[in-house]
C-alpha cells in the first residue's frame, strides 16, 4: 500500500538530500507544453486583480510533505499577488479520513495551526489516519477540541468538499501531486517543471523551479487580467 501511495504521487526520481543554497535557474519563459500546461477550457475564478492559486496535495503523499514549507513561503511572498486555495485529493475510502481531516481543520479556521502537524505526524510519527478513529484522537490529543472537530469532521460541508475534491480532479486533469494550478487554466508541478535534463539534482531544487515557474505564471495571468480593462 506505501508503495502504491507513492507511486500515486508525483514521480520525483531524486530523493531528498538536504537544502540546497540556490536553485537552478528555471527558464524566465517556461514553455508551455514542457514546463506547464494550459487546460483546454478555463475555470471559473474570482474576478479582481489576485490571481487564485490551487495546489492539490495529499497527507500521505510524501513529495507533498517536502513542498508544504517551500510553497509556503511562496505564497507568503506572493502576498496580494494571489488567492492561495488547498484541495486534498481523493483516493478512495482510506484516503477519506485524511481529507476529512483537512476540511475539518479548514472549516474551524485551524489550517495554519494544525497543517504542517499533520504532514508530520504521517511522516515523522508514524500516523497512518487510516480511520477517522485514529484522526479524531490525533486531533484532541493535538489541542483541539473534540466536540468541536468532531461535529467539523462530519459536517455535511466537510463530506461535501471531499466530493469536490474528486470532481476538480477531473476538471483540472490532476494526475499527479503536489500539482498547482494558476488562474484556472495553468498547470504545473515539480516534476513537469524539471523535464528530463533539468539540471535540478535533488527534491528540493526541482520543487524551487517548480516555484519559479508558478512565479512566471502568476505574472503571466496578472498581465492577462490587465489587459481585459
Amino acid at each position: 500500500m506505501q508503495m502504491l501511495r507513492r507511486l500515486l504521487c508525483t514521480a520525483a526520481l531524486l530523493t531528498l538530500s538536504g537544502v540546497v543554497a540556490a536553485a537552478p535557474a528555471a527558464p524566465t519563459a517556461p514553455k508551455e507544453g514542457v514546463q506547464y500546461r494550459v487546460l483546454p477550457q478555463k475555470m471559473d475564478t474570482p474576478a479582481g486583480k489576485q490571481v487564485e492559486v490551487i495546489e492539490f496535495f495529499a497527507y500521505y503523499c510524501p513529495h507533498c510533505n517536502v513542498f508544504e514549507p517551500l510553497l509556503a513561503d511562496w505564497v507568503k511572498k506572493q502576498g496580494d499577488n494571489i488567492v492561495f486555495k488547498r484541495v486534498h485529493v481523493a483516493g478512495g475510502a482510506r484516503v477519506l479520513p485524511q481529507q476529512r481531516l483537512f476540511y475539518a481543520l479548514d472549516a474551524l479556521g485551524l489550517v495554519g495551526q494544525y497543517h504542517t502537524k499533520a504532514f508530520a505526524a504521517m511522516h515523522q510519527q508514524g500516523a497512518r489516519f487510516a480511520n477517522d478513529e485514529e484522526v479524531i484522537d490525533w486531533a484532541v490529543k493535538s489541542g483541539i477540541d473534540r466536540a468541536r472537530f468532531v461535529d467539523a469532521y462530519n459536517a455535511f460541508g466537510t463530506q461535501a468538499k471531499a466530493r469536490r475534491a474528486a470532481a476538480m480532479m477531473n476538471e483540472y486533469r490532476v494526475d499527479h501531486w503536489p500539482m498547482v494550478a494558476i488562474d484556472g487554466r495553468f498547470i504545473t508541478s515539480p516534476s513537469m517543471a524539471n523535464p528530463e535534463g533539468s539540471p535540478a539534482q535533488t527534491e528540493i531544487e526541482q520543487q524551487q523551479v517548480a516555484l519559479q515557474v508558478m512565479d512566471a505564471l502568476v505574472e503571466k495571468a496578472k498581465a492577462a487580467k490587465a489587459d481585459k480593462k
